[in-house]
């Protein structure tokens, strides 16, 4: 069984997959990825989720990330992995991440299919099957709970958290209204994730009822920058954060959203610019153009001429 209280404090990286020309793993550059995340500060590593190209990576590979993974960090941060598909490849992928001695699981929506709220529980119960490793189930896509099927996942002793990536704040409110009243420490002690993509842009929306935590793609490319919106939303510093969000994070979303799949295409691009050996996404995702790399350059170029602002004072 699952501990009773899992404790994922700080700033949640999400550590890109590198690939090499011919779109194979680059365990190497991946390892100088993890410890770039580690030495910036990253309260705990989710490696092969959303990030990390999960949906593409063969079971071999993602066994492979994970083991690296555990070999660069050596203790000094948890490490979780994603996991997800269809009910019988997301219940082998907790089996391996289990196996291969992750600290956690992020749970992955169903793969193409949805069905009732009650077999999106059972889903998550098949999934979990008889292993004892935490488990945060990610809400978002044909994932997606109400209130009393969210509640419900109480009844699942390892399942430690529910992480939104559906973007609906009233529900999210609901569900943890629902959850905390319950009255139990295991309900009390059951965590909520912003898991929208470049999350700093609802971090004070979802602060406000109850979501604190939030996972950061930005720090994959600009961790000094993270690092300082995420400090400022726990000094409850709006000046700071709307400095960040004017100069920075609203630019970058407005890029992102010309491209499909462009939160991690752009994540690589960026990743890429500042050196990092990470390669490219591999299909269906695409590369942004010459034209949006010249962009995004500027964008992080503003984005740290606005955080030497904040940090001097002006």
């Amino acid at each position: 069984m699952a501990p009773t209280k899992i404790e994922l404090d700080g700033l949640l990286a999400f550590p890109l997959t590198p690939f090499t020309e011919g779109l194979e793993l680059n365990l190497d550059a991946f390892a100088e990825t993890v410890e770039s995340h580690v030495a910036a500060g990253a309260g705990a590593l989710f490696v092969a989720c959303g990030t990390g190209e999960f949906s593409s990576l063969s079971p071999d590979e993602h066994a492979a990330i994970l083991r690296k993974a555990r070999e660069v960090v050596a203790g000094r941060v948890p490490v979780w992995v994603g996991a997800g598909g269809g009910a019988a490849t997301a219940r082998a992928g907790i089996a391996a991440a289990e196996a291969g001695g992750a600290d956690g699981v992020l749970l992955l929506p169903p793969y193409l299919v949805t069905g009732p709220p009650s077999g999106l529980v059972d889903h998550v119960r098949y999934a979990v099957g008889d292993s004892s490793i935490p488990v945060i189930v990610y809400h978002r896509s044909t994932g997606v709970f109400t209130p009393d099927s969210a509640v419900e996942l109480l009844g699942i002793p390892t399942v430690v958290g529910l992480k939104d990536g559906f973007g609906d704040v009233e529900l999210m409110s609901r569900i943890i209204t629902s959850i905390r009243s319950v009255d139990t420490d295991r309900a009390r002690d059951f965590l909520f994730f912003n898991g929208l993509p470049t999350a700093e842009v609802s971090a004070r929306a979802y602060a406000a009822v109850g979501v604190a935590r939030y996972s950061s793609a930005v720090h994959c490319f600009a961790p000094e920058i993270a690092a300082r919106f995420h400090r400022a939303l726990a000094e409850k510093d709006d000046a700071v954060m709307e400095a960040l969000l004017a100069g920075f994070y609203l630019p970058l979303v407005a890029l992102r959203d010309e491209g499909q799949g462009f939160a991690v295409s752009l994540v690589k691009a960026a990743a890429r610019l500042r050196g990092d050996k990470v390669g490219s996404v591999r299909p269906p995702l695409v590369e942004p153009t010459a034209d949006q790399v010249a962009r995004l350059e500027k964008i992080v170029d503003d984005g740290f001429a606005v955080l030497k602002s904040v940090e001097a004072g002006a």
